[in-house]
């Protein structure tokens, strides 16, 4: 074996320039696989980095359950085997029965994510994501903390010191590392907390696998002095952590060794559904218990589907590498034949010529997988599940491609391998170039095979890109240029209504007053990003249903939103401040509503949407989402309702990057203690609308230009392979008469039929595939005509290119020099 590696080692370094293109083509092949297995990994594969995780059992229920009056979902808890939707939300009372109840675990925990919460630190505010768990969640787990201690279930007691816990992560980017951040008090959500501990690596939540994990965390005791989610202080409604039908905790647990999940599930199947038998439900909910090793949530359904697309276009695209490498190697293998023949004549046997050939290919292909593992990190950026960041590779990741790097050395070298030692001997031993040799019929196949590959990528990268292109130019009904959009949540400081409709009044003021501003105004969510408000009403003479509510999308806004976000009324006024507490309840619909609710009457002056009384009717505009349509939506007055968080979109005259430092410092000088919530601007929206499009027009436009490339780099290697072995007849035919053009249409002939039948087959494929990438586009048929004749150009204009070259240089032959040619 070491004899072969060093013969094989010495063969490939005699032409460097040779290996040097398989080896980069292999790269990109690989590399672009293990991108994608990376994203797989991280999405399906990768376990929780704590101790022991796949004793780890999950707790989700399923069906219908009237005890639950609110519930807080968290992610993509899935489906159970029968279709079901799952959640993975309790309450607190209910994971008590749990916890008394358990006879087949070690022990049960419950978290929850907090979100964004306020945290003053030395009199500065800033935003941090925030985790709330039960005292045993970190002694469960393993995580351990340094420098500090970890919060213990003696930290979640009422009468308990208030105490927080943060990631290395924040430790490192909010208190540059010093040790005396241990021990410090900082205000969270304006309670003040002491920083007990630095969780070392980082702190885990148990969400999912892949997740960062939030910057500070809290023992669930402390819920009730945050006041998350506090209701109006007219609302005399307890703790969440004492309401049974508030359903917002995700409880996992260990279980004994020995024990299964579905015995965890028999143990608390009682307690769940005796619990829920309060709500007087006809039909119970299920309790599902199953393995947590990988998280609490499934993946995220459009990262799969997204990894399903993409898995396609990497295979394809190792084909055309396989493909090509091997076409290469047959070439290479004909230049060969007689070093072979003098080896076999010498008595070598076949099975140690194909042995010393398959050598030479895995050589090759460990050389591709090595420079691959590169491609492939930097790979990451462009796939989902890594959130644009290049993740550790784990054994994994290493084993993959390990075992891609063998199975592509294999699959290229084992056909050039077998039909360079199937020769006969002594008439290759006779054989001189002056004999006329044809392609073989292998190599055809593979070209035509590259071309149809690449033809269908082609066609898929251009219909991404019509997409993409028909997104960015949908009439979303406002203007989005020049507006920056950032949040504030004056709950989180405990502010109550009163302070909080004179703060956002104080601000709107004020910002109105900052150099280049012209118009401020605010909402309960910004447009077009993937937030939306839903609300039902009953309405009276207006629907076929008058006893069944009907679905809005609302928006609860300010007034001067419509002239803010240049949305224009088409009847009837804007709101006003007089549209108070004290004045009749209003509310503008916008043409949609208007039209399906009042077609061939003027809904002006009509109280029959939920007794709100309509003022206006508004131009359409998108709501939530580019692609789907403007639903039925009712604008309401912020003055008239509550609005603990809200949204402020300021319109500027310029740049609004520009403008972002300054409204800083306007609500800084307002409130010190009130930070700033995602700040970006209407645009930045837009774009993170469009990333899953984003993703795929650019893998398709990438790998598409790299399959033209390869299938390209392949007709030129094999019609120049072609020509040279071929220069014997050219010289004849030439000396009998044949002029410059017909062995240019000679050559080019031979070059162009496998072209067509190539683009026959790639055309074929990529209409009948078109169904698969139809749900996927917009405002373009899978069957585009434009975009396919655009695909059949571009592939037609470069196959011509790389087969005219070796025809020009044919063309050019001596008569006189190919007769001799030996």
């Amino acid at each position: 074996m070491l004899r072969d590696l060093r013969h094989g080692a010495r063969a490939l370094m005699r032409d460097k320039g040779w290996t040097a293109v398989v080896v980069l083509s292999l790269a990109l092949g690989i590399g672009a696989n293990t991108a994608l297995f990376s994203a797989i990994n991280g999405l399906f594969l990768k376990k929780l980095p704590v101790k022991d995780p796949d004793s780890l059992v999950r707790l989700r229920w399923s069906g219908r359950n009237n005890m639950v009056t609110a519930i807080s979902a968290y992610g993509f808890p899935g489906k159970n085997a029968t279709g079901q939707s799952l959640s993975s939300s309790f309450s607190y009372p209910m994971f008590r029965q749990f916890v008394a109840a358990h006879r087949a675990m070690v022990d049960l925990f419950a978290c929850a994510p907090y979100g964004q919460v306020n945290v003053v630190v030395d009199g500065h505010a800033d935003i941090a994501s925030a985790f709330i768990s039960s005292g045993n969640y970190y002694r469960v787990l393993g995580l351990t903390a340094n420098p500090g201690r970890t919060i213990v279930p003696e930290d979640d007691q009422p009468t308990a010191a208030a105490v927080a816990v943060i990631s290395a992560r924040y430790w490192r980017s909010r208190f540059g590392s010093d040790p005396r951040a241990v021990g410090k008090v900082v205000r969270f959500n304006n309670v003040p907390v002491t920083i007990v501990g630095v969780i070392s690596p980082e702190l885990r939540d148990v969400q999912r696998a892949g997740s960062e994990g939030s910057d500070i965390a809290v023992p669930l005791a402390l819920d009730s002095q945050l006041g998350h989610n506090a209701p109006p202080s007219n609302t005399p409604n307890p703790p969440r952590l004492e309401q049974p039908t508030n359903w917002w905790l995700e409880v996992m647990g260990r279980v004994k060794p020995g024990v299964t999940a579905a015995q965890v599930q028999a143990n608390l199947e009682g307690v769940f559904q005796h619990a829920a038998r309060a709500g007087v439900d006809t039909e119970l909910p299920h309790l599902q218990a199953d393995s947590g090793s990988r998280g609490l949530y499934d993946a995220n359904p459009s990262d799969s589907a997204s990894v399903t697309i993409l898995t396609v276009v990497v295979v394809l695209v190792l084909l055309i590498v396989c493909a090509n490498v091997a076409n290469l190697l047959l070439s290479r293998a004909m230049t060969r034949q007689k070093e072979l023949s003098v080896r076999l004549s010498l008595g070598a046997t076949r099975a140690r010529l194909v042995r010393q050939l398959l050598t030479e290919s895995l050589l090759l292909a460990s050389m591709g997988g090595a420079a691959g593992v590169l491609v492939g990190y930097w790979g990451q950026q462009l796939l989902p599940g890594t959130a644009g960041q290049p993740a550790p590779l784990d054994w994994r990741v290493l084993s993959f491609v390990l075992a891609i790097t063998g199975l592509t050395g294999i699959v290229f070298g084992i056909a050039p391998a077998l039909r360079a030692t199937g020769m006969n001997v002594s008439a290759t031993l006779k054989e001189t170039n002056q004999s006329v040799a044809r392609s073989s019929i292998l190599s055809k196949s593979l070209l035509v095979l590259q071309v149809a590959i690449s033809l269908v990528l082609l066609i898929a990268a251009g219909l991404f890109l019509r997409t993409l292109q028909n997104l960015r130019n949908v009439d979303v009904g406002f203007n989005t240029r020049n507006l920056v959009l950032f949040g504030v949540s004056p709950s989180l400081n405990r502010y109550d209504d009163a302070r909080t409709i004179a703060l956002y009044e104080e601000m709107i003021d004020r910002l109105r007053a900052v150099a280049g501003v012209r118009w401020v105004a605010l909402s309960d969510v910004p447009l077009l990003s993937g937030a939306f408000n839903s609300t039902s009403f009953f309405l009276s003479g207006h629907t076929d249903r008058p006893d069944q509510p009907e679905m809005f999308h609302q928006l609860v806004i300010s007034p001067g939103f419509f002239e803010t976000m240049g949305m224009p009324i088409r009847l009837g006024r804007d709101f006003t401040d007089r549209d108070n507490q004290a004045a009749t309840k209003v509310a503008i619909i916008n043409e949609t509503a208007a039209r399906k609710y009042f077609p061939n009457e003027n809904p002006i002056g009509s109280s029959s949407i939920g007794g709100l009384e309509i003022v206006g009717v508004l131009r359409d505009a998108k709501y939530d989402s580019i692609r789907n349509p403007v639903p039925p939506t009712i604008y309401v007055p912020f003055l008239q309702t509550r609005l603990p968080t809200a949204i402020f979109e300021v319109r500027t005259a310029g740049d609004p990057i520009g403008a972002i430092g300054a409204i800083r410092e306007t609500v800084r000088k307002i409130d010190p203690n009130l930070p700033l919530m995602n700040v970006s601007t209407q645009l930045e929206e837009v774009d993170k609308r469009l990333l899953p499009e984003r993703v795929f027009a650019q893998a398709y436009a990438l790998f598409g230009a790299l399959a033209l490339l390869l299938a390209s780099i392949g007709l030129f290697g094999l019609m120049s392979y072609s020509v040279a072995r071929r220069t014997h007849e050219i010289g004849i035919r030439m000396a009998l008469g044949a002029q410059r053009q017909d062995v240019v249409r000679l050559v080019m002939s031979e070059s162009m039929t496998l072209v067509i039948v190539g683009v026959g087959i790639g055309l074929a494929a990529a209409l009948a595939a078109s169904r698969l990438v139809a749900s996927l586009l917009f405002g373009v048929a899978a069957t585009d005509l434009m975009t396919i004749c655009a695909a059949l150009t571009v592939m037609i204009i470069v196959s011509a290119t790389a087969g005219y070259l070796p025809a020009r240089r044919a063309a050019r032959v001596d008569p006189l020099v190919a007769l001799h040619y030996d």
